[in-house]
């Protein structure tokens, strides 16, 4: 264990962010570059001899939280580095992306500030590439059997790193022109810089994955047709069906969903655009969906020089501390200052759109809003609290229903799907149709990366029993899994 008074002697410090009108006029991290490896040792020692990690059972991967911070402690970065990898693939994701239910089950979190779990995490990958610990681990032999991965988000890229070292060849295609799934597209620069995303698909390549871009299984290729090409197929498509508002308006211009207007963003920064065509410069801008994807959105538009951000959430503010129905070691929903509601903005709770106004050419200039309650579990509006704000841009990032349905994917593999709309599996993650497997939010419904991770890896262990009938890849979840973040 690291030091036994750790957490008695030393305080939570997490890391340091740039100031706020430095990192709006960029799109870099907004942390302080280095600002974290000078504390981690001291944080890491706060790690304490609790007998029963419940850390291992908040994170879905089972990561050996006091391992690496015991050696993160002794800055054994090597070994720590190795611990970390033994179950997460990509922990320079983890580390940047979850929001860590880890450290809502940390023991010394029922009446201290928890350990900063997701800190060390970061530092101690970083500190690897850093120093040459991380390289390619090619297989020692082929096992002579081809799997398809479709989708190249965390599921389809953990599905197929493991696969491609359990020594069978795999291919990833994906329907963008670069691999990353919404990890490339869906979160902003500043949160994760691309290239953490792309010296990892240089890792894979090196270990012999092979990717195919700019391919949609179901339009470009038959999904029936792809299964005879290939012993298996795992999909990791996601859950992309984005939540509409049916409200009247809705096809004002200016009122688009949330991936139709952060992936223009990302795309700026990735060369492809000078500036984006949908830009809140200058705007009044209104986010509707109070998440992490409405978080992104609020960022984006500060950078873009947005005239000011509103954004809109239907439930009620969540409290400070833990509700009573949400005890430790549970993941509690909290009020959550991110470091994009640190820019600026306004955030109004328990409202509901009612409608959008525009002008005589059809841009949306206006959104009417009422305020609402929860009476005896119905959502109920307030009489007399109708009001208008200012909208000349709006993002709906309200969540996902499902798995694209109109591509043909589902019906050309003739998938079943279960009673939520996802595609159901069986406990090694296999579907209805044999040799056809499903890891991440196509199967489970929109989630977190982390919990992508954990399925893209116990798929693989699926696949790669139906392929050899035994396997010894580690399968941290089942299919029905929740742990303690639900």
């Amino acid at each position: 264990m690291a030091d036994p008074k750790g957490f008695l002697t030393h305080g939570r410090e997490v890391a340091e962010t740039r100031p706020v009108a430095e990192r709006v006029r960029d799109w870099n991290e907004v942390y302080v570059p280095g600002s974290l490896l000078p504390i981690i040792s001291k944080q890491a020692s706060r790690c304490m001899d609790c007998g029963i990690p419940f850390c291992h059972n908040g994170c879905p991967l089972g990561n050996l939280i006091p391992e690496w911070n015991d050696y993160a402690y002794r800055e054994d970065w090597s070994a720590a580095s190795e611990r970390l990898h033994a179950t997460n693939n990509f922990p320079e994701f983890t580390g940047r992306l979850c929001p860590a239910p880890c450290e809502a089950a940390c023991v010394l979190g029922i009446n201290q500030p928890p350990v900063t779990i997701k800190n060390v995490e970061v530092s101690i990958i970083d500190k690897a590439w850093e120093t040459g610990d991380v390289a390619p681990q090619a297989p020692e032999r082929l096992s002579g059997k081809t799997v398809a991965v479709i989708g190249s988000g965390p599921a389809g890229l953990a599905a197929a790193q493991q696969l491609t070292r359990a020594g069978h060849t795999v291919a990833v295609y994906e329907r963008a022109d670069r691999v990353g799934g919404l990890l490339r597209y869906g979160i902003p620069e500043f949160k994760m810089e691309k290239r953490h995303i792309n010296r990892r698909i240089e890792q894979m390549r090196a270990e012999g994955t092979k990717f195919r871009t700019g391919v949609e299984i179901g339009r470009d290729i038959d999904a029936a047709k792809l299964r005879k090409r290939y012993d298996a197929v795992v999909i990791a498509a996601g859950a992309t069906t984005a939540r509409d508002l049916p409200v009247p308006g809705r096809e004002l211009k200016g009122v688009y969903q949330a991936m139709e207007y952060l992936p223009l963003a990302n795309k700026v920064q990735e060369g492809d655009y000078v500036t984006t065509p949908v830009s809140a410069e200058g705007k009044h801008v209104v986010v509707i969906g109070g998440g992490d994807t409405g978080a992104d959105c609020v960022g984006t538009a500060h950078r873009q020089g947005a005239a000011s951000v509103t954004q809109l959430e239907i439930m009620p503010r969540p409290g400070e501390d833990r509700a009573p129905h949400q005890p430790w070691p549970t993941f509690p929903m909290l009020y959550k200052v991110t470091s994009a509601h640190e820019e600026g903005g306004e955030r109004v709770y328990s409202v509901s759109t009612t409608h959008f106004e525009g002008d005589e050419d059809g841009n949306v200039q206006w959104l009417h809003l009422v305020e609402v309650a929860f009476v005896d579990g119905k959502l109920t509006q307030k009489p007399g609290t109708e009001r208008r704000i200012p909208a000349q841009l709006v993002t709906l990032a309200m969540g996902f229903t499902g798995t694209d349905r109109e591509n043909g994917l589902v019906d050309q593999f003739g998938l079943d799907l279960d009673e939520r709309g996802n595609i159901a599996r069986d406990a090694d993650f296999q579907t209805n149709v044999p040799g056809v497997f499903v890891a991440g939010d196509a199967g489970r419904g929109q989630s977190l990366i982390v919990w992508a991770i954990a399925e893209g890896r116990s798929a693989a262990r699926g696949v790669d029993r139906y392929l050899t009938g035994a396997s010894d890849l580690p399968a941290p979840i089942r299919p029905t899994d929740r742990a303690l973040t639900v």
